[in-house]
């Protein structure tokens, strides 16, 4: 295994801003800042789950999760406005006794002057939103999920190849870069090159990403720095993918067995995902980049059920069962039958 996958770098976020959160979803998921107050930059939010806060409102408070978001719908919202005066007070009052690190409302609905003034005096944020509360807790979830999921720090080379997430890794200056480089001209989609982020999303998905710096700028050796997205256009470059294959450059041995048949899939666990991982050795002379594309061809074949090697396997053991049966289908005694029986008048 190279250095590349033995040394993977784990990395996970401790928290997010309020700022940061706000950027990102004012208008992926419609919130409108109502309160007037800029927001601290300190403001922090510490937990990928939500809140909704309906028995902290009511009194109970002892397993109130307030650094989570916490999020108002109709039955918060209600209960507020049943309340008379004075309990509405004690219950608000008592709520924002805590430093909860923002608010939104849901359905658009609008808080009260009296909670509206007191989140402006504890500089708590609100945001108000026109969408269902199930819809929006389901949308911040899954935001916050990918925020806070772990993510591991990989030196490769990613590849979108005929919708296949291929992820080159291998010993520095084997060739990742100058293989992805083919790729791309022959009209396959750079991710990332060098340094690939991969985020674990849902229970059994990577997906791969470049760092914010690199974006899809490339190292060829021998020439320079060089960016993808100039030279070959917006159709040659994608944010993101999900990893599928990993294949492993490593420089051809003689000494070392190679799968030769492809029965028996190789795996590696990444983020406590299972990816199919191959082998590929290199040597001067061998056409990489058309074996990576039939790499993902034949991925997208098992994918939709076909699996060569099984079937030239049923193949092979249904003639040796033929064989051991005397069933003497060879004529003359011949080890090898053509699989066309009469040449026509196409010598094509």
């Amino acid at each position: 295994m190279s250095d590349s996958l033995k040394d993977i770098k784990h990395i996970k976020k401790d928290n997010i801003t309020v700022n940061f959160f706000y950027d990102q979803c004012k208008d992926r998921f419609k919130l409108t800042k109502i309160t007037k107050k800029e927001i601290e930059k300190e403001r922090y939010v510490t937990d990928k789950d939500l809140h909704r806060p309906g028995l902290a409102l009511a009194g109970y408070v002892e397993l109130f999760s307030f650094s989570r978001i916490q999020v108002f719908g109709n039955t918060e919202n209600r209960y507020l406005l049943k309340l008379n005066e004075k309990e509405r007070t004690a219950s608000i009052t008592k709520f924002f006794s805590f430093d909860v690190p923002c608010i939104i409302f849901t359905h658009d609905n609008q808080p009260s002057e009296e909670f509206l003034s007191l989140a402006e005096g504890k500089n708590i944020p609100i945001f108000v939103t026109p969408h269902h509360t199930t819809r929006l807790v389901s949308l911040l979830s899954d935001f916050l999920d990918d925020q806070f999921s772990e993510q591991a720090v990989i030196h490769s080379s990613f590849v979108d190849v005929y919708g296949v997430g291929l992820l080159f890794c291998g010993r520095s200056g084997i060739g990742k870069s100058e293989i992805t480089l083919d790729l791309v001209e022959r009209g396959h989609r750079l991710v990332a090159d060098d340094i690939v982020i991969v985020s674990k999303k849902a229970e059994s998905v990577l997906m791969g990403s470049g760092t914010s710096l690199v974006k899809h700028f490339m190292e060829i050796r021998g020439l320079g720095i060089i960016d993808i997205k100039r030279i070959f256009g917006i159709r040659a470059i994608r944010y993101q993918k999900r990893v599928e294959v990993i294949v492993e450059l490593e420089h051809w041995d003689a000494e070392q067995t190679y799968d030769r048949t492809g029965l028996d899939s190789r795996m590696i666990e990444i983020l406590g995902v299972e990816v199919e991982k191959i082998n590929l050795p290199i040597f001067p002379g061998k056409n990489i980049t058309v074996i990576a594309e039939v790499i993902a061809l034949n991925y997208l074949c098992k994918h939709y059920g076909y699996n060569a090697a099984k079937v030239f396997e049923k193949q092979l053991t249904d003639r040796i069962a033929m064989n051991s049966q005397g069933d003497n289908t060879m004529p003359n005694g011949l080890r090898y039958k053509r699989s066309t029986e009469y040449f026509e008048h196409d010598f094509e």
